[in-house]
């Protein structure tokens, strides 16, 4: 379903002038280029009508000039036709490419500042569409008006010359082709409503194949490759559905312009007939008119079906205006101010949130992690522990109660101070495309490659990164798969290093690590742990042992909290977990 965003009218009128008045307008020297060779592509063809008019009257009269006059005369208009041309798709399609791009940077700088609920709402593929489907109707849909424009011109051209060789054979033109309007209106609006539903089903297909790719190992190990086979052939047969009906709504049209053009024909050679047989015209005059009638049916049809190209990019242009128009659920408040300095004390304070779905994620929450100690978030899965640790950067916003650093309410500061005092490192680790050094590198853009170095010793990645054969330019592949998920990790954890934050936050960072690098690692965060406030959510508690604070979670509240032996000797919900783990 589309995001019920708070967009703007949808009216046709409504959605071309805000594309105008947001987009558009930034290029009037183009279009104004865009428009004389319009001008020039359409006065040009409009005069082909008028020399064959001639050269047939010259023909007629045995006339020498015929000889090199026309010739000449033709060579001249189609090379000043043909510069036109090029010239006018040229600037047409740059144009129109940014348009796109700037609608594809609004899109993607929303939803580059939107929740990370609003994010995870949709599939990565469905999103991409925006930017790819979408783009790609409204892109084929302004390029046809722009040609639109050039067309209706060329008719105009085509009709002064129509009724300069012969009055009378124009109103017979004039009383057929309104009558396409009515066919090209109905059709126009079935395919604005088919291709939101078509270009929501492309958007599904992709969401499908990409989560099949993404699971392929999980697929080939549970031996569901006849199941993903089933989904995916239901996933092309509902694409083909879509397609098809498109399809056969826009095939429609050119047939309707075709009969209707054949009739236009027919009536003005049968008219014609009916004069010359009676002396009333001459062979130049018709063959000039029927010349100007054929080269008028192109533009026309183009016309007519124009129509329909223009409903589709609408229907995806009020898609990207979904987007765009979404109101930000995490902001920065009227009045927001830098973070304070200081040491990084973190206090929940009867924190609550809730799912965008209603569900409760966290009730009355309260804790305080102390500078220079660590804090240890544990508790069955679902207590609500990761959720706590993604309201920190404001990954999430609280729906009660306050979370304070240093004493400044995380909603009145600024999200870029708020989140340059924080690193994060989820169980995911998941990485970018890029070399080692670069994604190290995100933690501190102006580190040197000396540093980066340090932080990957630090994280006890340094070793496997010398063995790689390109060492820290090799490349990781897309989300690092080229990675093993403790290198990864290791990865993860260095830029975090390099980052130097205030509040360092651990989301079962260690998880993958084997024994031998997990306690590398976990003597270089103790060295990392001084002077800043270190928050971690652990499944595996002997990993939490020194922790200098435990906080025990169950439905998203605080049930316990103190070190690891005073947890131990109380024989709470602490020590029946460490029980549990010792015996699993």
């Amino acid at each position: 379903m589309l995001p019920q965003a708070a967009a703007a009218d949808e009216s046709t009128p409504a959605l071309i002038r805000r594309l105008w008045r947001e987009h558009i307008r930034f290029y009037r020297g183009r279009i104004a280029l865009i428009v004389v060779m319009t001008l020039i592509m359409s006065g040009t063809t409009a005069v082909y009508p008028a020399l064959i008019d001639w050269a047939f009257t010259m023909v007629a009269h045995k006339d020498a000039r015929i000889l090199y006059q026309v010739p000449i005369l033709v060579l001249v208009v189609t090379a000043i036709k043909g510069m036109s041309m090029y010239f006018q798709a040229v600037l047409t399609q740059d144009m129109v490419l940014l348009v796109i791009r700037r609608l594809q940077v609004a899109m993607f700088a929303h939803l580059s500042d939107a929740a990370l609920a609003r994010v995870e709402r949709e599939a990565p593929a469905t999103l991409a569409a925006r930017f790819t489907t979408d783009a790609t109707v409204v892109r084929e849909a302004m390029t046809r008006a722009v040609n639109a424009v050039a067309d209706a011109a060329t008719v105009v051209g085509l009709v002064i010359t129509m009724i300069a060789i012969d009055w009378k054979l124009s109103l017979i033109a004039a009383f057929l082709y309104p009558l396409a309007g009515i066919p090209v209106q109905r059709i126009g609006k079935r395919m604005r409503r088919a291709s939101g539903g078509m270009q929501e089903t492309i958007g599904g297909a992709a969401a499908v194949l990409n989560e099949s790719f993404a699971q392929a190992r999980t697929v080939r190990a549970y031996g569901l490759e006849d199941q993903e086979k089933s989904r995916a052939n239901a996933t092309f047969d509902s694409l083909y559905k879509a397609l098809i009906r498109m399809t056969r709504t826009r095939a429609r049209l050119d047939p309707m312009l075709e009969v209707l053009a054949g009739v236009a024909v027919a009536l003005v050679i049968g008219f014609e007939g009916w004069r010359n047989a009676t002396g009333n015209s001459g062979v130049g005059n018709f063959m000039g008119f029927i010349s100007a009638l054929l080269l008028a049916a192109r533009p026309l049809r183009a016309l007519g079906t124009m129509n329909s190209a223009i409903q589709e990019g609408l229907a995806g242009l009020i898609r990207v205006f979904h987007v765009i128009d979404e109101p930000a659920a995490i902001a920065n408040l009227p009045g927001a101010i830098p973070l304070p300095d200081g040491p990084g004390e973190v206090a929940f304070a009867d924190v609550a949130f809730c799912y965008p779905d209603g569900r409760p994620g966290l009730t009355g929450l309260n804790f305080t992690a102390r500078p220079g100690q660590m804090l240890a978030l544990v508790g069955t899965s679902g207590a609500g522990k990761s959720t706590a640790l993604a309201l920190i950067p404001r990954l999430y916003t609280p729906t009660g109660g306050e979370i304070r650093i240093d004493g400044a309410d995380i909603r009145h500061v600024t999200l870029e101070s708020l989140r340059a005092a924080i690193a994060y490192v989820g169980q995911d680790a998941l990485l970018f495309d890029d070399t080692i050094a670069a994604n190290i590198r995100m933690g501190r853009p102006d580190a040197s490659q000396a540093e980066i170095e340090a932080a990957a010793a630090a994280a006890a990645a340094a070793k496997f990164i010398a063995e790689m054969p390109e060492g820290y330019a090799t490349r990781v592949g897309v989300n690092g798969q080229r990675l093993s998920g403790g290198q990864r990790q290791r990865v993860a954890l260095a830029r975090a290093i390099l980052r130097n934050p205030r509040i360092l936050l651990l989301d079962e960072a260690t998880s993958a690590l084997d024994a031998e690098s997990e306690a590398a690692v976990q003597a270089a965060l103790a060295t990392l742990r001084q002077g800043r406030t270190t928050i971690v959510v652990a499944h595996r508690l002997s990993t939490v042992r020194d922790a200098d604070l435990i906080v025990v979670m169950a439905d998203g509240q605080a049930i316990e909290a103190g070190t690891h032996a005073k947890l131990i000797d109380a024989g709470g919900a602490f020590a029946r977990l460490v029980r549990a783990q010792a015996l699993a």
